[in-house]
């Protein structure tokens, strides 16, 4: 064996031997709180903030950010070798209401409305693409008037809203079970919809 063939067989096995295809989606569903969950629970998501996105000012906080134009979003990190994208999209689908424009249940104004931020070409083609594929099923009801937008600057939210069902959960269901959110889900999508 030759010095380079040793020394190529050390640098192999100093490399990570499962480095993770790591990625980024942007969702918004109106509360924060409620959007964290479903993705947390997905074999392959690594970590889930919720935070501000969209507006114009910067390092928004929660008492101002809807008057920058932010609304509220979650940054959903996950590996891609273990959950794809369009998978994604598919629970964002099944956790909101995206016919409305006014906001999301009991939620009401522009910085609850919905969102699929993309930060790539093929994050925008796999997001319209779901997009139409919900439409044409008719599942809603009505016409979906949630957009696909490229990503702006995100920023995390305040660390007291971040995993907030852990932290508070009779809060959390509390404010869930009451905002319509759930009985809309169910009606929309049967138990399997619930969280």
């Amino acid at each position: 064996m030759t010095v380079l063939t040793r020394l190529l067989m050390i640098l192999m096995l100093a490399m990570p031997f499962n480095a993770m295809a790591e990625e980024t989606a942007i969702f918004a569903g109106g509360c924060f709180w409620c959007m964290e969950k479903p993705f947390e629970e997905v074999e392959g998501v690594t970590a889930v903030i919720s935070g501000y996105s969209g507006g114009k000012s910067s390092n928004p906080n929660y008492k101002n950010y809807g008057a920058g134009g932010h609304i509220e979003v979650v940054k959903v990190i996950f590996d891609a070798e273990k959950v794809s994208y369009d998978r994604l999209l598919d629970i964002f689908w099944r956790q909101i209401d995206p016919t409305d424009a006014g906001g999301q249940f009991v939620d009401r104004g522009f910085q609850y409305s919905t969102a699929i931020y993309y930060l790539n070409e093929s994050q925008r083609k796999v997001a319209l693409a779901s997009k139409m594929k919900m439409d044409a099923k008719g599942v809603f009801g009505a016409r979906i008037v949630t957009p696909v937008k490229p990503a702006s600057t995100f920023y995390a939210a305040e660390e007291y809203h971040q995993n907030y069902a852990a932290k508070n959960p009779l809060r959390y269901w509390y404010y869930r079970s009451r905002s319509g959110r759930d009985d809309y889900l169910v009606s929309t999508w049967g138990e399997a919809a619930k969280h």
